[in-house]
């Protein structure tokens, strides 16, 4: 029986970060859609059954909080259970991402190994 792929959602308003990431996990066997913001994957997520096995996500996005994303999105049947892993470049996040529903959190820059260790924890 073949596995299927797990598909992993990142959001980051960075880019490099984001190709950098794609380049990374597709190499490690993920599917993954990537997007600048949240606004319309967060709409468009609540409303299919395409959803992503687990969801990377930026801190700070250019004009939102992650942490009021991870409440919002744990807070909805639909995507209450999606594994979140939220990366910030300020290691003092950690505690907050917890209080807000992160089920994981990385400190940028993160090292691929450690990321992906993570990844595979929470898609298992």
């Amino acid at each position: 029986m073949t596995k299927r792929q797990k598909k992993i959602m990142v959001i980051d308003d960075n880019p490099d970060i984001l190709l950098a990431l794609q380049g990374m996990l597709e190499d490690a066997g993920y599917i993954v859609e990537m997007s600048e913001q949240i606004q319309n994957k967060f709409l468009a997520m609540c409303d299919t059954s395409d959803l992503p096995d687990i969801l990377l996500l930026d801190m700070l996005l250019s004009g939102q909080n992650g942490l009021e994303i991870i409440k919002q999105l744990k807070s909805q049947n639909s995507t209450k259970h999606i594994p979140i892993i939220l990366f910030s470049a300020y290691p003092s996040a950690e505690e907050d991402a917890r209080r807000a529903g992160a089920d994981d959190f990385i400190a940028k820059p993160f090292d691929i190994d450690v990321l992906l260790a993570k990844i595979e924890q929470h898609a298992s």
